[in-house]
C-alpha cells in the first residue's frame, strides 16, 4: 500500500509537469494550453495558451487547426460601447522577447461547429502556424466548464488526488504533500 501511494504521488506530479510542458517551434514556445468543458450542447468552444517567443524578431500566430470543429479561428474581444463584443482576427501577435497570453476575454483560438462536446479532463491536438515559425502541434488539456486557467483546472485536480492518498495516514506521503506544498485545507 505504501509503494501505491508513492507511485500514485509521482504520477499525479507527473502529471502536472507533463501539461505545463511547452511545445517548440523555432524560437516560439506554446505551453498551458487549455480549454473549457462544453457546457450542455455548446456547438462553439475555445482554447487558451501562453506563446513566448524567445527569439530577436517579432513573429505572428497566423492560423490554427483542429479536428475537433468544422471552423477553427484566432478571435478577439474588443469593447463596443459598453459592449464587449468578440470578433475574428487575421493574426495575433507575438513580440520578440515577449510572451503573449491567450486567455478568456482576449485573444484565444475559437472553435465553432464542435463535433463533440468538449469533455473535462480529456485532450485534443490543435496545430498552430506561425509566419516565421512555421507550425506547431499542441495538447490542449480540457478543463472544468467553470475553469479560469490550465494551472487553476489542473493543479486543483491533481491536488485533490494528493490530499486523498494523504488521508490514508501514511506519514512519508504527508511529509512529502506538506514540503511540496500540496497540503489542502478544506472548511
Amino acid at each position: 500500500m505504501r509503494n501505491n501511494n508513492i507511485v500514485m504521488a509521482a504520477l499525479a506530479a507527473g502529471m502536472m509537469i507533463f501539461s505545463s510542458a511547452g511545445a517548440n517551434a523555432g524560437d516560439i514556445m506554446v505551453k498551458n494550453a487549455w480549454s473549457r468543458a462544453s457546457a450542455g450542447m455548446a456547438g462553439a468552444g475555445a482554447a487558451f495558451m501562453e506563446i513566448e517567443n524567445m527569439g530577436s524578431h517579432d513573429d505572428k500566430l497566423i492560423s490554427a487547426s483542429a479536428n475537433i470543429s468544422a471552423k477553427t479561428e484566432l478571435h478577439t474581444h474588443m469593447m463596443d460601447g459598453d459592449i464587449m463584443k468578440m470578433r475574428q482576427v487575421d493574426f495575433i501577435p507575438v513580440a520578440s522577447g515577449e510572451t503573449t497570453e491567450l486567455k478568456p476575454g482576449g485573444y484565444h483560438v475559437m472553435f465553432m461547429g464542435l463535433k463533440n462536446m468538449l469533455v473535462e479532463e480529456t485532450s485534443f491536438p490543435l496545430t498552430l502556424v506561425f509566419e516565421k515559425a512555421g507550425s506547431i502541434e499542441i495538447t490542449v488539456n480540457v478543463m472544468s466548464p467553470a475553469a479560469k486557467g490550465a494551472m487553476e483546472g489542473m493543479g486543483h485536480k491533481n491536488m485533490g488526488k494528493m490530499e486523498h492518498m494523504k488521508d490514508t495516514g501514511n506519514e512519508e506521503m504527508k511529509k512529502m504533500n506538506k514540503a511540496h506544498g500540496t497540503e489542502m485545507k478544506h472548511n
